[in-house]
């Protein structure tokens, strides 16, 4: 045997193996999704809301709003989270350093005064400039934090620092909240017993062309734009389906930095966010999930499917690119943090099979793709492909398209926020379009995540938003 055919061997063997592990992740992920999510809305129907809601023994809890240069949006935005419903509840949000109008607005429209205020200085942080609060009783639960730029990391660790409730609510200063979300996320901190609830997360759906009015959704449409609409499917296929299944089996290793709640205790024994990584929200919870690990305690990280929050989401592919790298960035990082896990079994499920996941999926996926297409290609040219190594491409992509056909299926059945059935032919369009169009676009901003990591390029980048001025209005 010739080298050129050990190569062509090689490659199509180990296309194979990569490409049967994939499909077995897709339909274990599929399989347990519908379990989780089942068994979630049955217990969910027993609840009673109204009486968590006036209870005087519910956690008590701190929202976090970090905000970095979000003038367009940030008055809607507070005031969907002041009219939250729950009863022990501070909203703190803390402006990092902006440069734009965010500070005055917030003054303006809240009647803001500076007032002494005693910071328990537990993290290390950049200084604080001043505290706020409102002189208008209405607004007694705000607190805005002014201070030098330090990061979105940096700004949680300010508002820990001045939290005094015991669990803490970190949410996108750019999300619009259901009225009922932190009644939702607080539930998994009452319901067990025999394992401490260490996070819970929620949903996340987009936002771009819902009509937002006093920082409620008040109507809800699939986006218009292109880039918004396949977004909605990718949002719908990692939480309905990925998140539940992993929730199921303990081993859920993300809560989205947009909406997520924590144990306070447990974040501050921790260290906080970690201000070194772009990754911040990834990496406090595999820290949190190691610590207690290692300190041998039982405990669970829960997950909501809730449609709780709604989120912009990049409208071009500039921002989308942005974006993504840095997901990749965090995701290398974080890895790179932990890689003590990595296939240790006293780590049990997070070190055997949720920390491995995340390494030959989420993180090698882009590169064994990039791979994949280049050989394929050299295979073309020099005349050694063969059908074998076409069709395992193909059955790929189809395999793929199947999974988000299935994730609509399961939107439909459960939450079925987009009732109209032009929307869910739409969906299903986007769910063939997809591997085409969008994720080599991903898989591209991906491997150049790789390439910034290994220039140690650090950056947040700038996420350029829209504004909820954009949304659509009523149709009479």
């Amino acid at each position: 045997m010739n080298w050129q055919a050990f190569v062509f061997d090689g490659f199509t063997y180990l296309m194979m193996l990569y490409a049967f592990s994939l499909m077995s992740f897709y339909v274990f992920i599929g399989i347990f999704s519908v379990g989780e999510t089942r068994n979630y809305i049955r217990r969910n129907s027993f609840t009673d809301y109204r009486m968590l809601a006036s209870a005087i023994d519910a956690p008590s809890i701190t929202v976090l709003a970090p905000a970095h240069n979000e003038g367009l949006t940030i008055i809607e935005n507070v005031r969907s989270l002041l009219s939250l419903n729950y009863m022990h509840i501070e909203v703190i949000v803390i402006n990092d350093g902006s440069t734009d109008d965010s500070l005055e607005k917030l003054i303006k429209a809240y009647d803001l005064y500076k007032t002494d205020y005693f910071i328990n200085e537990q993290l290390p942080t950049q200084p604080v400039i001043a505290v706020y609060k409102s002189r208008n009783l209405v607004y007694r639960k705000l607190i805005v934090v002014d201070k030098v730029k330090g990061g979105k990391a940096d700004a949680l660790n300010v508002g820990i620092n001045i939290s005094h409730h015991d669990y803490l609510v970190i949410i996108d200063v750019d999300c619009v909240l259901e009225q009922d979300a932190i009644l939702k996320l607080a539930k998994p901190f009452l319901e067990q017993t025999d394992k401490r609830v260490i996070a819970a997360g929620g949903v996340l759906r987009i936002a771009n062309g819902c009509e937002v009015e006093g920082g409620r959704l008040v109507k809800i449409y699939l986006p218009e734009q292109f880039l918004p609409r396949i977004q909605t499917l990718e949002y719908i296929r990692s939480f309905l389906l990925s998140r539940m299944a992993w929730t199921r089996l303990n081993g859920l290793l993300l809560i989205s930095g947009a909406f997520g709640s924590f144990d306070k205790e447990i974040v501050i024994k921790c260290g906080g966010y970690n201000n070194k990584t772009v990754g911040e929200d990834m990496e406090l919870l595999v820290r949190m999930r190691r610590y207690m690990e290692e300190q041998k305690e039982p405990y669970k990280v829960s997950f909501i499917p809730d449609p709780l929050c709604w989120t912009e989401a990049p409208a071009t592919y500039k921002t989308l690119g942005i974006q993504r790298n840095r997901w990749t960035r965090g995701t290398i990082e974080t890895l790179q943090n932990h890689k003590k896990m990595f296939f240790n079994p006293k780590y049990h499920i997070l070190g055997l099979v949720s920390y491995p996941y995340w390494a030959f999926f989420e993180f090698g996926g882009p590169i064994i793709e990039t791979i994949g297409y280049f050989m394929f290609i050299v295979f073309c040219v020099v005349g050694m492909i063969s059908w074998s190594v076409f069709f395992i491409m193909i059955s790929i992509f189809s395999i793929g398209v199947l999974y988000s056909l299935f994730a609509i299926l399961m939107e439909v059945l459960t939450y079925n926020q987009y009732k109209q059935k032009r929307d869910l032919l739409r969906l299903a369009l986007v769910a063939v379009a997809e591997p085409f169009v969008f994720h080599p676009f991903v898989v591209f901003s991906a491997i150049k995540g790789n390439f910034d990591f290994l220039m140690k390029r650090h950056n947040w980048g700038n996420m350029t938003r829209q504004g909820f001025t954009h949304r659509h209005k009523t149709k009479s």
